[in-house]
């Protein structure tokens, strides 16, 4: 009788001919699809659970992805004596200070309810009592005083709903000559535009769809609901009329992009079923990948967010972007994490690794070793307290604030994680000596922040944009063309744009929808961040 662990010893070469065996039998295409799948997930299954330093927590990672990074609740111990003290040095420090132990756990500030100032979108009715007026005399009969205005108007605010698309039915009387047949059709209000749509509905949907990640079909089904009907084909080319309404400002957007200081990349997968039909024509040693780039450029004071989508990887669209890079300029700082897909070898840039990755090689093996993990962690909380501390300061003086307090904590890991490979104090193929290994091996990139103005920590804020197209993935599963993708790019990377500069996306592309004219002759003036005059002009004029 087989055990449970005899039962796992198959052979590759007898699954691969059991998987020959089912693609030459007469099944449906998804059904094949579907098997081969899921033996080689089986297999997959099989060599994790081998690996020597196989765990349940990293199985659940592997097959679920990661869920957080945060920090367990793992005891404070640290590997040695020596580590200890030093650890404890700058808390001791703070507490003989300022007289309390920095660390201790404050309460959270406020009550959790939003300010009115929050609703900027909510319009605005000032109310006022005809029998009470600023200089009138107390209602109170015993009080002799007069009443004036305080400056603070007590504010009520009162939610309203409505259907995401709105309609009003105007019945037009027609009136027809009973000699020549001619009709008269009676004119629509002088407040009515001719044209069918307006472009709060065109803007509503684009919003909806590549802001929320709601699915055309799902709208469709709520704008029934609310009985004004909205067909799926309809909000597709509602946002191709955005879009081109919008792509001046996007292609601008991308060639100031190309002269970035700082570019952050990163990839996600993505469905584009028209690629993938192509997929089954394409030879095996060609790709068949398919990933949505996000890439966020800081231009300055601002910030731009573009996305990608298609066969090419980050570093291969960061490099297609550095191709409309004025010359002359200095190299750019690139953003990624450690793998080469990320990468562009065609041009100069100075490679700065994200401290966040290397992090994360500790997060998943704190529960495992608590001290060694816990005084890395620990280390690296002290060097994002010290990016903290940066907030307000100019490129040059956040640069000689993390060399006086953040280039002697580094050194010291470093320095820490070599002597215990020198000391054989940890195995370079275990779990742990791969994270130690990581730090190593990527030590410039980690420590740019260290020897170059600007530079950042992480490449958190590409995968903070890589949420939304994660979200739309989930919800949409797919894209049906590059058209549509393309799409989808545009008008997301505008709306993150927004988000990332403090701009109410709705009002901006409101703006751009009612003005397309102008948008597309000075598209220069219709930025996120400097269109208020512009609109202000055309408003007057």
């Amino acid at each position: 009788m087989a055990t449970g662990h005899d039962s796992l010893l198959v052979e590759r070469a007898q699954v691969e001919a059991l998987l020959d065996r089912v693609e030459s039998a007469h099944l449906l295409d998804d059904d094949l699809s579907l098997i081969a799948r899921l033996i080689r997930s089986w297999l997959a299954l099989s060599e994790i659970l081998a690996d020597k330093d196989a765990s349940l927590a990293r199985l659940r990672k592997l097959l679920f992805g990661p869920s957080s990074d945060k920090r367990v609740k793992a005891p404070k111990r640290q590997p040695d004596t020596l580590a200890a003290e030093q650890s404890a040095q700058p808390a001791q420090s703070a507490v003989a200070q300022t007289g309390h132990d920095a660390t201790a756990r404050q309460p959270r500030p406020g009550h959790g309810r939003r300010p009115a100032s929050s609703y900027t979108g909510a319009s605005q009715v000032f109310c006022s009592d005809p029998d009470l007026q600023p200089g009138t005399s107390c209602p109170d009969q015993l009080c002799t005083g007069t009443l004036y205005d305080t400056q603070r108007p007590a504010i009520f605010l009162r939610f309203t709903g409505q259907p995401v698309i709105g309609a009003t039915r105007f019945d037009q009387q027609v009136l027809r000559c009973s000699a020549c047949l001619t009709r008269y059709t009676a004119r629509l209000p002088e407040s009515v535009p001719p044209e069918k749509w307006d472009a709060s509905a065109d803007v509503a949907i684009a919003m909806w769809k590549y802001g929320c990640g709601l699915p055309f079909y799902r709208l469709a089904r709520a704008q029934a609901a609310f009985g004004i009907p909205l067909a799926d084909s309809v909000q597709w080319e509602r946002c191709v009329e955005v879009a081109r309404s919008v792509r001046p400002v996007s292609d601008l957007l991308e060639r100031m992009a190309a002269g970035a200081d700082i570019l952050h990349g990163d990839d996600t997968r993505v469905r584009i079923l028209s690629l993938m039909r192509e997929n089954k024509t394409r030879g095996a040693d060609e790709r068949k990948g398919l990933q949505t780039t996000a890439i966020v450029a800081r231009v300055g004071q601002h910030r731009i967010a573009l996305y990608r989508s298609g066969r090419p990887h980050a570093g291969e669209n960061i490099g297609a972007l550095l191709e409309l890079r004025p010359p002359g300029l200095d190299p750019p700082i690139q953003m990624g994490d450690a793998l080469s897909r990320n990468w562009t070898h065609e041009f100069t840039t100075l490679v700065a690794k994200c401290l966040s990755h290397a992090r994360r090689q500790f997060i998943d093996l704190e529960t495992s070793f608590p001290q060694e993990t816990g005084y890395v962690l620990d280390v690296l909380a002290r060097v994002y307290g010290v990016e903290a501390e940066t907030k307000g300061m100019s490129a040059g003086e956040r640069l000689l604030h993390h060399q006086a307090k953040s280039g002697p904590l580094m050194e010291e890991l470093l320095g820490w994680i070599e002597e215990r490979f020198a000391q054989k104090l940890v195995e370079p193929n275990s779990a742990l000596g791969k994270a130690f290994s990581y730090a190593q091996r990527h030590r410039e990139g980690l420590t740019l922040f260290l020897r170059q103005e600007g530079a950042p920590l992480d490449n958190n804020i590409a995968e903070l944009i890589l949420k939304l197209v994660v979200l739309h993935r989930k919800n949409s599963m797919f894209y049906r063309s590059m058209r549509g993708a393309k799409t989808g790019d545009l008008l997301m990377g505008l709306i993150e744009t927004c988000r990332l500069n403090g701009i109410v996306a709705w009002d901006y592309l409101l703006a751009l929808m009612r003005n397309t004219r102008e948008v597309s002759a000075r598209p220069a003036q219709w930025l996120p961040w400097n269109y208020h005059p512009a609109l202000r002009q055309n408003r007057a004029a």
